[in-house]
């Protein structure tokens, strides 16, 4: 574990390799699992915010939990989760492209220009999964068998969690803080040699 400004960063993130093939899971992690996706409070109200411009492009079973349920839910453990259908797992914003792969209602408007909002941060850095603590951040792989693909083009491509979700490192920590896990990288490179 390594410490950068009171987030814990397991060694997993430097170490292991990681690059999504959606082509090959089709998405499972959108339909997967026993709860929705983690939210941040603000997030929770900013998809409330947006859903009067996204909710005609939602299947109608998702407009229909959406209506009896809402877009946020507390799971079994307390935590604030995106709505999910019945105890599938499935989150209320999946769809499904014509190749059969799930993606998000958010990230497509957002990807439109419809929202500003692109998706839950949880979403965007998956691997990743940040458990919040009183004094600091857990940044930890959280390993899944369906991404055993995933983990098979990162190894073939050589690409670490780190550098495969730059791009939501930076939106949820900042740039000066990933020039920080890259800096760590390196120096964990060199101390293998």
């Amino acid at each position: 574990m390594i410490d950068i400004d009171n987030k814990i960063v397991h060694l997993d993130i430097f170490e292991k390799c990681f690059i999504c093939d959606i082509k090959k899971c089709k998405g499972i992690c959108c339909v997967e699992g026993d709860s929705g996706a983690p939210l941040e409070e603000k997030e929770a109200k900013i998809i409330e915010d947006i859903l009067p411009k996204i909710y005609d492009r939602l299947t109608e079973e998702g407009k229909s939990v959406i209506d009896a349920k809402g877009t946020s839910m507390i799971d079994v453990e307390g935590d604030l989760k995106t709505t999910i259908y019945g105890n599938s797992g499935a989150c209320v914003f999946t769809q499904y492209d014509e190749a059969g792969i799930a993606y998000c209602a958010i990230e497509r408007a957002w990807e439109e220009g419809l929202v500003e909002f692109r998706k839950p941060i949880s979403c965007h850095l998956y691997t990743i999964r940040i458990t919040k603590y009183k004094d600091f951040d857990a940044v930890n792989y959280n390993v899944w068998d369906i991404c055993k693909d995933a983990v098979k083009l990162g190894n073939k491509e050589g690409v670490k969690i780190y550098q495969f979700l730059k791009e939501p490192l930076i939106r949820k920590y900042g740039k000066e803080w990933y020039e920080d896990i890259y800096n760590c990288a390196e120096i964990i490179k060199q101390d293998k040699k």
